[in-house]
């Protein structure tokens, strides 16, 4: 039985689970904007937006260090720590947003959009 276990295990191992919300959350950064199916949006949200309140650490550089140490991507680091903590200053958790999508036509899987919520849809195309 899984009582009181969290997280989705995705028939993967710990490290091709780590990998896979590791991709997810540095295309999700990039793109700001991404579908994927619903059980990995939910489980995406809150690994991503720890991530997000520890870029919003007093420290920059310890800040880096701690989101490098989980995205390994340089670019999708420094895009949380210049970009999006600044954007969700003012905000206090809820940097995600989760839109069903209906069911993908192969295997009828459920799809979401996730996307952050205070996105600038000027940049976007």
């Amino acid at each position: 039985m899984r009582h009181q276990l969290e997280h989705r295990k995705f028939n993967r191992t710990t490290n091709q689970r780590k990998a896979l919300l590791a991709g997810l959350a540095i295309n999700l950064v990039e793109k700001e904007r991404i579908i994927t199916t619903l059980p990995k949006a939910k489980e995406i949200r809150p690994f991503l937006e720890k991530l997000i309140t520890k870029g919003r650490n007093a420290n920059p550089v310890k800040a880096f260090q701690t989101i490098y140490g989980v995205l390994n991507n340089k670019d999708a680091t420094l895009k949380i720590i210049s970009v999006l903590t600044p954007r969700t200053a003012n905000r206090n958790g809820g940097y995600l947003r989760i839109i069903k999508a209906g069911f993908r036509y192969g295997d009828a899987a459920p799809l979401a959009v996730i996307e952050f919520v205070d996105r600038n849809l000027s940049e976007q195309a």
